[in-house]
């Protein structure tokens, strides 16, 4: 095996917003894994659904498109129609810390194309969001109560509000995951860095959705709740896409990150 195949490269891609996101993904994924030289793709799609939730055809849509795994977060539940779904097994997750008789699973084996194996784990947690059990204790159980042994490459989508509960979380899985990566805020940290034991690490992804916007939504439906406190319905804006995610090398057989590299594009839809 040549060094160049002895690494795995993965692009996590961040939260994915409405139909803008969907058809940036959709219109230039198939390229990107192609220039970008891609094993696995695993994509955040908990705002799909017009900016809240996940439904089957869109994730099928994902699926068709290059997409091989899907995560998601707290609003995985928004769309009913998806509860069905995430029992199927599809390779779409929801977070492992949710109660055992939730639907869905929130980790799963990805295969790849030459027979290795890649752990691809959802956990949420817990400041300011769902009062889950503890997203430290799920990924211990896991990690080292799991039946069989999970393979070296490990990667964690962290859907998460502060970055403090990020970045215990990174300390904590130094080096028994391949990579932890910050999910839920829609805006990019500028923290990608490998940690000392070889976890690669970075707070939030952000969002692949409509640039002019406040995370994703117009800027009409949004601003009035900050100006009146008054509840309003939120629409996805319109506009070019910015197309965030981040590309991770590492080792297959030790499951060790050798970089994490933002990628960061601005894609007209």
């Amino acid at each position: 095996m040549t060094e160049r195949t002895a690494l795995l490269r993965c692009l996590v891609i961040g939260d994915i917003i409405g139909k803008p996101g969907r058809l940036a993904v959709v219109g230039h994924l198939a390229e990107m894994r192609a220039e970008l030289d891609l094993d696995l793709v695993i994509a955040n799609g908990e705002n799909l659904a017009a900016g809240a939730g996940l439904t089957p055809s869109l994730a099928e849509e994902l699926f068709a498109n290059g997409v091989d795994v899907i995560t998601s977060g707290n609003h995985i539940w928004d769309k009913r129609e998806i509860y069905d779904y995430l029992d199927s097994g599809r390779p779409v997750l929801r977070p492992l810390n949710y109660p055992d008789d939730a639907p869905g699973r929130g980790w799963l084996l990805h295969t790849l194309p030459d027979g290795d194996r890649v752990a691809v784990v959802n956990v949420m947690g817990r400041v300011f969001m769902n009062q889950l059990d503890s997203p430290f204790a799920a990924m211990d159980s896991l990690l080292d109560e799991a039946a069989e042994p999970l393979p070296a490459l490990r990667i964690v989508d962290f859907h998460c509000e502060i970055t403090s509960e990020k970045n215990a979380m990174g300390w904590y899985l130094d080096g028994r995951v391949t990579a932890v990566v910050g999910t839920h805020t829609h805006v990019p940290t500028a923290d990608a860095r490998l940690l000392p034991k070889g976890t690669a690490y970075i707070s939030d992804i952000g969002m692949t959705g409509p640039r002019d916007s406040v995370i994703g939504f117009s800027l009409e439906t949004v601003l009035p709740r900050f100006l009146t406190h008054l509840p309003t319905r939120f629409a996805v804006a319109d506009g070019p896409v910015s197309f965030n995610g981040v590309l991770i090398e590492a080792e297959r057989g030790s499951g060790r990150a050798t970089s994490i590299t933002q990628l960061q594009r601005l894609i007209e839809v």
